[in-house]
């Protein structure tokens, strides 16, 4: 969910990936998407690694990365 600052905010963000949390460190309307650089709009992300510290646009685009680097 985001904040008041960031509701209003354009660009790419900048988020801290959590453990099912994330962190908006810059505000903006988007992240990219690590396998595709696919903009995934904030209200839209659902996916993301917090050891890598990157998004995904999709549950397919996480089981790219996962054969990529084999391992979770």
């Amino acid at each position: 969910m985001l904040g008041r600052f960031e509701r209003g905010a354009s660009g790419e963000a900048v988020v801290e990936y959590g453990d099912g949390t994330m962190r908006v460190v810059k505000p903006g309307s988007f992240v990219r998407c690590a396998v595709t650089g696919e903009a995934i709009p904030l209200d839209s992300l659902r996916y993301w690694s917090a050891a890598r510290q990157e998004a995904y646009a999709s549950p397919d685009a996480v089981m790219v990365r996962l054969k990529q680097t084999g391992r979770p």
